[in-house]
């Protein structure tokens, strides 16, 4: 099943903004960003299909998951 991956600001380390995999059945957001080397601390706002997701709901064939890292300042 195909899943685009989208990351943001600094989790794109020597990495493209958008990314397109093939994964098995049952992958969930947890999964895949641990194949990204991403820390789960490290993701702030995560996305599926444009809205709200948890990092352990399992993906469909054709989402779009969006990582956001915490934003720094004051």
């Amino acid at each position: 099943m195909g899943i685009e991956v989208r990351l943001f600001s600094n989790l794109r380390e020597d990495k493209r903004k958008k990314v397109f995999f093939e994964f098995e059945e049952g992958i969930n957001v947890f999964r895949i960003i641990r194949i990204l080397n991403v820390k789960e601390e490290d993701v702030e706002i995560l996305l599926i299909n444009g809205r709200y997701g948890e990092i352990d709901i399992e993906l469909n064939d054709g989402d779009t998951i969006s990582i956001f890292p915490p934003i720094g300042g004051n």
